[in-house]
């Protein structure tokens, strides 16, 4: 089964996880000890973030080191960014319609 970004960033538990491997690459053990669930709860998590790419295991010896594939979260901030648009101008247009009500008051 394909994932998706948004099914990843859905949980959570996920993106605590990506806010905690944002700043630099962690160990699964090292992921864990911030939260209180077991080991293979945690693995669990980290699968589905690697099956959406939105983290990169990287091997040095016996270790696992997980890092953020910010390239993936562009794209999550892309598909944002039209929602903002929209937002914005609607607000944009809020605050005109206020403006002209409270100036319409003002003349009364």
């Amino acid at each position: 089964m394909r994932r998706d970004v948004f099914q990843a960033i859905a949980d959570p538990t996920r993106r605590a996880i990506i806010a905690l491997i944002a700043l630099h690459a962690m160990t699964p053990n090292a992921i864990a000890d911030h939260f209180n669930m077991t080991r293979q709860a945690i693995s669990k998590h980290m699968k589905i973030l690697t099956e959406c790419e939105l983290v990169n295991p990287d091997h040095k010896g016996r270790e696992i080191y997980y890092q953020l594939e910010i390239d993936k979260i562009k794209e999550v901030d892309k598909w944002v960014e039209q929602y903002r648009k929209i937002w914005e101008t609607r607000l944009s247009q809020l605050d005109d319609l206020l403006a002209t009500i409270k100036k319409t008051e003002n003349e009364q």
